[in-house]
């Protein structure tokens, strides 16, 4: 892969202001991809032909459509655990046979998925109840990382769909986070969801033995288990925890955690919509895959995305990478995305274990429009780096009352990514200062009010957030995060740098508890020790 060429060739673009490419022809139409009710407008970037056209280049030269129809048919594309990698397969509702090792696992998904609804939808109507008869008028689902973001971020983005119990979420091993969540809900009507494929992550464990202790305190340990349900495929341990293996929905081990929230993983916010609104959801998810596998690079969704990003990130030297969605209950898909995308192509060796030529994936950031124009965008809009912007917003909304709002949400929107792209000069800002100040104090207060432009925006905008919508946006990132770990020649379906701090952290707590002494470690961590023993008794 030419990266220094692409330097090269992005850079001798950047020295052409955006702003001037748009008296090319139809730059709008041309840089734009329009597919189903999408629409992904990348014309704001100082991406030109030439370096489209190489981007096109380096993505057939990385064997991306090879490599992605190996995906699709079950090839194991995850080398370092020798495993297939096939979220997709979840959302395959009327797609043909998709082997694994020459099996056919469609009819396990399509068996997994209808337990799946069955289960959702009595808890709904109330035909499924803990012993004493009481409807289940809460969900609490506690995982971590792609067992609690996927449906966390989900079940937020879908609120307006919500018919079902309440849903919550339980993640962080800190107490105060499932404190904070049982606070004020009623253990006999509480059902818990246990998150883990193993059934032995740490964080997760500990929250469901605190969860178990809570309701045993209301109903007795032997009717707790009445109250739980678990998503894992270790059915010894989720029996010997209480659970009836009716509730007990399991997946295979080429579904990626951070991938997941497709299948089981997805019960909470099946049970918070309903299973007709989660198929919808997995009917958006297919419609991209289809998309994706069929469509010409300059035409396709996710790869325009992913080529977009590799432009700025490689392409430019841009490190970071800002998402702001303009969808307050999208205030979660930041954080969905970080996971996704820097767990994933957050490497540094490629797939023969060579170092990385250039740099990995982006960081990525963001918050929900509008509250972060009062918080970052100062930095973004007057800072010494730049961070391009991937905005997303919906033409309208649900509250049909309250459109107005929605039209000036909208208005800001398109308003940031425009005022990315013009800033304002220092005569512009001296015109509208004049009268207010003069000579030199005109200057200097200009000079605070110019904005330097030129700074590159991305915007999907679709109709209304609906379930199918969520499910196209979150499969569309997840084909570009596959797109850019292609190119870059590394693993996105492992996660080996989550492993040594897991490592160490089981080590670490008998030296808080004074049953070891901390020999062997440096003096900072040997001093943190001290202090936690000595505070935290």
């Amino acid at each position: 892969m030419d990266w220094h060429r692409l330097s090269q060739v992005a850079k001798s673009a950047e020295a052409t202001p955006i702003i001037d490419r748009f008296g090319e022809d139809d730059r709008a139409r041309d840089f734009s991809v329009a597919a189903g009710d999408l629409l992904f407008d990348y014309s704001k970037t100082s991406m030109d032909a030439a370096g489209r056209d190489l981007l096109v280049e380096m993505f057939h030269a990385a064997n991306v459509p090879a490599r992605r129809s190996a995906m699709f048919s079950g090839g194991k594309i995850n080398e370092t655990e020798g495993r297939a990698v096939l979220h997709t397969a979840l959302r395959n509702l009327d797609g043909g046979p998709v082997l694994v090792e020459g099996t056919d696992v469609m009819p396990g998904v399509r068996e997994t998925l209808d337990r799946m609804e069955v289960f959702a939808e009595g808890v709904r109507d109330g035909s499924i109840t803990p012993r004493g008869g009481h409807a289940f008028s809460d969900v609490v689902n506690i995982g971590i990382g792609g067992s609690d973001l996927g449906p966390a971020m989900a079940a937020l983005a879908l609120a307006p769909y919500h018919d079902g119990p309440r849903c919550h979420f339980v993640s962080n091993v800190d107490g105060a986070h499932i404190n904070d969540v049982l606070l004020g809900l009623d253990p006999s009507s509480t059902l818990v969801i246990v998150a883990s494929k193993t059934f032995t992550t740490i964080e997760t464990m500990t929250n469901a033995e605190t969860a178990r202790e809570w309701i045993a305190r209301k109903v007795g340990m032997d009717n707790a288990g009445a109250h739980f349900a678990a998503l894992s495929s270790a059915t010894d341990k989720t029996a010997a925890f209480g659970i009836d293996p009716d509730r007990v929905f399991g997946f295979e081990d080429w579904v990626g955690g951070r991938y997941s929230m497709w299948g089981p993983i997805g019960l909470s916010l099946m049970i918070a919509i309903g299973g007709q609104a989660f198929r919808a959801m997995l009917a958006g998810g297919q419609w991209m895959d289809r998309h994706f596998a069929a469509v010409e690079p300059l035409e396709n969704l996710p790869v325009m995305l992913a080529l977009t990003g590799l432009w700025h990130n490689q392409g430019l030297g841009h490190a970071t990478r800002a998402v702001l969605p303009y969808e307050q209950r999208l205030s979660r898909l930041p954080a969905y995305l970080q996971q996704l995308e820097m767990e994933s192509n957050g490497k540094g060796v490629s797939m023969d274990g060579a170092a990385l030529p250039v740099h990995s994936g982006p960081i990525v950031w963001g918050e929900p429009g509008t509250n972060g124009q009062h918080a970052f965008y100062q930095l973004i809009h007057q800072g010494t780096r730049v961070v391009p912007c991937e905005f997303m917003v919906g033409a309208r909304g649900h509250e049909e009352a309250l459109a107005h709002q929605h039209r000036l949400l909208v208005a800001n929107c398109l308003a940031q990514s425009e005022a990315l792209l013009r800033g304002r000069t220092l005569g512009e800002a001296r015109e509208r200062l004049a009268g207010t100040f003069e000579g030199v104090e005109l200057d200097r207060q200009a000079r605070h009010r110019v904005f330097p432009g030129n700074r590159p925006s991305t915007m999907l905008i679709y109709p209304l957030l609906t379930p199918y919508v969520l499910g196209q946006i979150v499969a569309m990132y997840e084909h570009r995060v596959f797109v850019e770990g292609v190119m870059l020649g590394l693993n996105s379906f492992d996660q080996w740098g989550v492993e040594l701090g897991k490592e160490l952290a089981q080590d670490m707590e008998p030296l808080l508890l004074g049953s070891r002494e901390a020999d062997g470690k440096d003096g900072s961590t040997s001093q943190l020790v001290d202090y936690a023993r000595k505070h935290g008794d």
